[in-house]
């Protein structure tokens, strides 16, 4: 797979962003092929002056004031997240767009359970570079907005979009800050944005191109590219069977791809000798839900059934990008879920790594079956704790929707470090019940230890977690399932329709808080 994108991501030297009239001519970055995206605040309604950032302010001086002019009468004050545009107003930019980033300083929203002034700036920003974009210019500088890590993510976020395929390609962009203040928190948003882009570029990809194997392969190549303090195995077919991963191998067995476990080591504590955080990622890349197939209406989303292992393998390049001192491990059993005379049939058996045995009468319920093993197996690694990722129930996106992450933990002090660090990203996670009332629907099963599906239909993410349970003694453990969060449609505004990466920046911010927290887990 190639890995081009719509946007080039960097932190290039640029001109003065404003010279005076002695200054030389600006450089081919400069000019007429520029844009500029700068933020102006709701005010109210008895308020009649233009506030704008700081650095709208300082091109409003340089332009004489003219900004807040035009502003003032060419329409009603800008609404959160709507864009206007000016044309010719300095030499170096053919265009500005002003975005609204809503009321200033509104901080965390306790209802919403985010930083809401950290997602007005995405929102806004994330607006702006599109218009730019629209406009065909290829270069665009961004006012920071007081957090240049979130302009960053704004932006990166929203200018990607997977046309890897596609003959007519949206026009590349070079997105860069505006002015010198914050340039190390900028680099901080891109860098967490990218982490996030590769998790949906894999997520996007056909089934035919990310296949078991070269998910592993783009992987692989990616972290030994930005970093020697990693080591990844690539284990075939053969290690998992000589691990007696029979839960996993079942569900590969239906497909001639062969299954491929992936396993990523990555050292950035001075101490070799702390105990790793562990990350175990449903790796299914494609899912027809086997014998008991799924209906062929939106089947086509399941080549992004491996959303799990991308947002932890993701998660873990970017801490990797950021030297972020701490140990990882992560694992993703990798593999096809499909029909064939040698796939699972609803009524077998199959006994796990752990040796309990489990009677699976229902196929399409596979990735409780890979992540047995899987989990069972990341006990050997004495980890600080267990953290799974998995597009695991439709019942997920049922109870939540879009709006967040579901999290089952037998750890608070796992689940308060989540949600303060999806507070900050924005991508919200919430805690969901991992009741002993939900274990007995899926232990009182009539040919083995366990049932791959609960008694009932309902509460089908709560008795999945339960399976999962089943399989992990680690005092913290926490399992995300991110079945809800697979898509955008038009949900989060900085982010395009297709698959959209979730929650890889809230693991990244995750991982970043437990590094410098060694006490709470």
């Amino acid at each position: 797979m190639q890995w081009a994108s719509c946007v080039f991501l960097s932190l290039l030297p640029f001109c003065s962003a404003f010279p005076t009239e002695a200054d030389e001519p600006c450089a081919s970055t400069c000019g007429t092929d520029k844009g500029l995206v700068l933020g102006v605040y709701a005010t109210e309604k008895e308020e009649k002056a233009v506030q704008l950032t700081k650095a709208g302010d300082a091109f409003d001086q340089v332009v004489s004031g003219k900004l807040k002019e035009l502003l003032s009468i060419s329409g009603p004050p800008l609404k959160k997240g709507k864009t206007r545009i000016f044309h010719a107003l300095h030499q170096n930019f053919s265009s500005v767009v002003i975005v609204g980033l809503g009321k200033k300083g509104a901080g965390v929203n306790e209802q919403e359970n985010w930083n809401e002034d950290k997602e007005n700036i995405r929102a806004a920003i994330a607006a702006g570079c599109r218009q730019v974009q629209d406009l065909e210019f290829p270069y665009v500088e961004v006012d920071p907005c007081g957090d240049p890590q979130a302009a960053a993510e704004g932006a990166i976020l929203g200018l990607y979009e997977y046309d890897e395929f596609k003959q007519k390609k949206k026009p590349a962009i070079e997105v860069q800050l505006h002015g010198s203040e914050g340039a190390e928190a900028w680099q901080k948003g891109l860098i967490y944005a990218e982490g996030q882009n590769l998790a949906r570029i894999l997520m996007e990809g056909p089934a035919n191109h990310v296949t078991p194997t070269r998910f592993a392969a783009v992987i692989g190549e990616k972290l030994k590219s930005i970093s020697s303090n990693v080591t990844v195995h690539i284990r075939d077919q053969a290690w998992i069977e000589a691990q007696e991963m029979r839960s996993f191998l079942s569900v590969a067995k239906g497909s001639e791809e062969p299954p491929v476990f992936l396993e990523i080591h990555y050292q950035g504590s001075s101490d070799t000798k702390e105990p790793p955080l562990v990350f175990v990622g449903k790796g299914i890349t494609f899912d027809s839900g086997g014998i008991s197939i799924k209906p062929s209406s939106n089947m086509d989303a399941m080549r992004a059934d491996m959303g799990g292992a991308a947002t932890i393998s993701s998660a873990i390049v970017t801490a990797a990008r950021l030297k972020v001192p701490i140990n990882l491990i992560g694992l993703a059993p990798l593999c096809e879920n499909l029909p064939s005379g040698k796939a699972n049939k609803p009524g077998d058996v199959v006994r796990a790594k752990s040796g309990k045995t489990i009677q699976i009468d229902n196929t399409d319920a596979e990735g409780r079956l890979v992540l047995a093993d899987a989990l069972y197996y990341a006990h050997s690694f004495n980890p600080r704790a267990i953290v799974d990722a998995a597009t695991l129930t439709g019942a997920m996106d049922i109870a939540l929707g879009s709006a967040a992450t579901g999290v089952f933990t037998n750890s608070k002090q796992l689940w308060d470090q989540l949600y303060e660090a999806s507070i900050v990203t924005g991508d919200r996670v919430w805690r969901m019940p991992l009741y002993e009332h939900y274990t007995k629907q899926v232990t009182d099963a009539p040919l083995a230890d366990l049932n791959n599906i609960g008694k009932y239909r309902s509460g089908g993410a709560c008795t999945a977690a339960a399976f999962l349970k089943e399989f992990v003694t680690a005092p913290h453990w926490a399992h995300l399932d991110i079945a809800g969060v697979m898509e955008n449609k038009d949900e989060v505004p900085y982010l395009r329709k297709g698959m959209a990466g979730r929650p890889t920046r809230t693991l990244v911010e995750f991982i970043t808080r437990l590094s410098q927290d060694k006490k709470s887990v």
